[in-house]
C-alpha cells in the first residue's frame, strides 16, 4: 500500500491499458493502475504456491527454497513493472519513442528508473527495511532483485557454473520466470491482462491462469531449475498462446485502433520540441527527453497539454492539436488495405513457444521437468506459428488517389487469393508496386485497368506484366 499511495504509482491510472483501443472498444475503459495490482497479487499467489509445493519436497536444496523476502520481492516487482509506460502504453513506448529517440531507453529501463524514483521521493527505504528486506550491499540486495525481476528473465544458455544474476543465485533463478519470462513467454503479466482485456473487450479466454498456478511447480531441468507444469495442462497452454493471438488478431492490431494509434504518434511527433514538460521552476524538457528526468515523466499527461495550448506557442502545437480533433471527431485515417507478408505470432515468432520452450512434469516424477513434442499433443496443433501483414493508411480525407490505390489494394488481394502461382512468383515485386502506388508514385501498370478487368471476369488472360 506504500507503494500504490505514491504519485509515481498513482499516475497509472491516466493511462489507458489499450492506448488507442478505448476509441474503438468503449469498454476497454481500463487503465494500467489496475492491471499492476493484478499482476503484484497473481506474482503473489504464484510464489505462495511454488513455495507450498517446494515443502513437500524435502530433498531440495535448502538453497533454493523460497522465503519471505523472496515473496515480498516478487509481489513488489509485479506491482512496479509497468511504472515506466508512457501515456497511451504502447504508443508512446513503441511508436512515439523509436522515431522522437531512437537511441533511447525501453519502457522496461523507464520501469527501473521511476521505481528508484518512487522508492527516493517517498523514502520508502526504511519501509522496506522494517519488512526485512536488504536494500543496501552488493549480496543479496533486495532492490537489486526486484529491478532484475522487472527486467526480465535472461534466455539462459550460459553454463551451469555461471552467475546469471546479482540479486539472486542461480538455484532461484526460476524466480525471474514469475513476473517477466523471457523464456517462454507465460507470466503473470499476460495471466492477467489476457484476463482483463478480454473482459473489458467481451472477448472469449479460454485460458485458465488458476489451474496453471495450481499445477505449477520448480523441477530440475538438466541442472537446473524452472517453473514447470503438469503435463496434463498442455492444452490449458495452448488455449494462452491462442488467446495471445486473438486479441492481438482482434483487438491490439485492429485496424481502427491502429489508425488512432497512428495518428496520436503524429500528433506526439508535432508537439516533441514546442511542449515543454515543466516539473520544478526553471525546469522543462520536451516529450521525448521527459523519460530522462523522472520528476517531469511523473507529470506526463499529454493529450490535454496538447488540446489546450497556448495560442501564441509554436505552430507544431496547433498542427498536433489538429490531429487530436479529428480523432476526437472520428476523421479517422483511412486504411488503404493489407498483404499478408500487422505481425501476429504466438510470442516467439514462427516458433513454437510450449514444444520448444516450456518445461512439464509428470505424476510419477515431479522434481524433473521435460519438454513434449507437438505429435504426443495433438495433430490439430498450428503448423504455423506467425505471419506478417503490410498496412498502408491514407491521411488525407477527399482525396481521388485515395480510391484508386484501394482499387489496387482490391486487385492485389484477388490475385493473391485466385491465382497463388502469380502471387509467389512475383510476391516482392508487386508489394513493392502496391507500396509505390500506394503513395501515389507512378507504377508499371494501371490499379483501374485491372480493377475494370476483374469487374467483368477477364483477368485471367490480362495478367499484369511486373517488370
Amino acid at each position: 500500500v506504500k507503494i500504490i499511495d505514491t504519485p509515481q504509482f498513482q499516475r497509472l491510472r491516466k493511462i489507458k491499458q489499450l492506448g488507442g483501443g478505448y476509441y474503438v472498444f468503449p469498454g476497454a475503459s481500463h487503465n494500467r493502475f489496475e492491471h499492476s495490482v493484478g499482476v503484484g497479487h497473481l506474482a503473489g499467489e504464484l510464489v505462495k504456491a511454488l513455495r507450498a509445493k517446494q515443502l513437500e519436497e524435502p530433498s531440495l536444496n535448502s538453497e533454493s527454497l523460497i522465503n519471505d523476502r523472496d515473496v515480498l520481492c516478487v509481489q513488489i516487482a509485479g506491482l512496479c513493472h509497468d511504472l515506466g509506460h508512457g501515456p497511451f502504453s504502447h504508443v508512446f513506448d513503441g511508436m512515439f519513442n523509436p522515431q522522437a529517440d531512437p537511441n533511447g531507453e525501453k519502457w522496461e529501463d523507464a520501469s527501473i528508473l521511476m521505481f528508484d524514483h518512487l522508492v527516493d521521493d517517498n523514502k520508502l527505504t526504511p519501509v522496506m527495511n522494517e519488512y526485512g528486506l536488504i536494500t543496501e550491499g552488493d549480496n543479496e540486495n533486495d532492490l537489486v532483485f526486484i529491478k532484475e525481476m522487472i527486467k526480465g528473465s535472461v534466455k539462459n544458455n550460459s553454463p551451469l557454473n555461471e552467475q546469471l544474476y546479482k540479486g539472486r543465485n542461480n538455484e532461484k533463478s526460476f524466480l525471474y520466470e514469475i513476473v517477466a519470462n523471457k523464456q517462454n513467454g507465460i507470466d503473470v503479466d499476460k495471466f492477467d491482462y489476457f484476463a482483463r482485456d478480454c473482459h473489458h473487450l467481451g472477448i472469449q479466454n479460454n485460458f485458465d491462469h488458476r489451474r496453471f498456478i495450481v499445477f505449477a511447480r520448480v523441477c530440475n531441468v538438466d541442472g537446473q531449475l524452472h517453473i514447470c507444469s503438469r503435463d496434463k495442462e498442455i492444452a490449458n497452454l495452448y488455449d494462452m498462446f491462442h488467446t495471445r493471438n486473438s486479441l492481438h488478431r482482434r483487438a491490439y492490431q485492429h485496424r481502427v485502433k491502429m489508425a488512432v494509434e497512428i495518428m496520436i504518434k503524429d500528433a506526439l511527433l508535432k508537439a516533441d520540441q514546442d511542449l515543454q514538460i515543466k516539473w520544478a521552476e526553471g525546469e522543462a524538457c520536451c516529450l521525448s527527453e521527459a523519460k530522462k528526468h523522472k520528476e517531469a515523466y511523473t507529470k506526463l499527461t499529454v493529450i490535454e497539454q496538447i488540446l489546450h495550448y497556448d495560442a501564441s506557442t509554436p505552430s507544431s502545437l496547433e498542427e498536433a492539436a489538429q490531429i487530436i480533433q479529428r480523432i476526437m471527431r472520428r476523421d479517422l485515417y483511412q486504411l488503404v488495405g493489407e498483404i499478408k507478408v500487422a505481425k501476429f505470432d504466438y510470442g516467439k515468432k514462427n516458433e513454437d513457444p510450449i514444444s520448444n520452450y516450456t518445461y512439464f512434469y509428470s505424476k510419477f516424477n515431479p522434481t524433473i521437468g521435460f519438454k513434449i513434442k507437438p505429435e504426443e499433443v495433438s495433430n490439430l496443433l498450428p503448423e504455423c506459428f506467425s505471419e506478417k501483414h503490410i498496412r498502408v493508411y491514407w491521411k488525407r480525407r477527399n482525396d481521388k488517389r485515395l480510391e484508386d490505390a484501394k482499387k489496387f489494394m482490391y486487385c492485389i488481394n484477388y490475385i493473391s487469393r485466385n491465382f497463388h502461382y502469380y502471387i509467389i512468383s512475383h510476391s516482392s515485386a508487386l508489394i513493392n508496386i502496391w507500396l509505390r502506388q500506394a503513395l501515389g508514385t507512378l507504377v508499371s501498370f494501371d490499379c483501374v485497368k485491372i480493377y475494370s478487368l476483374l469487374c467483368n471476369g477477364s483477368l485471367n488472360e490480362n495478367l499484369p506484366k511486373v517488370n
